[in-house]
């Protein structure tokens, strides 16, 4: 399956962003999705993941409560709606697809969209 993640740009904190990452050549249902984000100097860090249903959706700890994770699998679409943003949000966005078990851990994602830059100002 590949993947195409849109929608960074720069924002004051406080606000709002959606993300997208549009999923082609394969059945998009069959796969858990998730968000991941990664600063300069930083490792990579899981941000959110949502089941091959949309029922079961979980969340890092850093962004619970601001950020939400959706599907659409009429359009082979999932999105990241990302609220009351902060600087520490700061960071490229990867979408990334898996076929077993909804999971944080990046080796659990054997299929990467390329990065979409988030920048929160202060």
């Amino acid at each position: 399956v590949q993947l195409q993640a849109s929608g960074g740009g720069l924002v004051q904190a406080g606000g709002s962003l959606r993300l997208s990452c549009a999923a082609s050549g394969r059945t998009f249902s069959r796969y858990f999705m998730g968000w991941f984000r990664q600063a300069p100097g930083r490792q990579r860090e899981f941000v959110a993941a949502i089941s091959q249903s949309g029922g079961i959706t979980i969340y890092a700890d850093s962004v619970k409560g601001r950020f939400t994770i959706s599907r659409d699998n009429a359009n082979d679409t999932v999105y990241l709606q990302m609220n009351s943003l902060k600087p520490e949000d700061t960071a490229a966005y990867y979408c990334a697809a898996g076929a077993v078990v909804v999971t944080r851990a990046p080796a659990g994602y054997p299929y990467w969209g390329q990065g979409t830059q988030v920048t929160v100002s202060s």
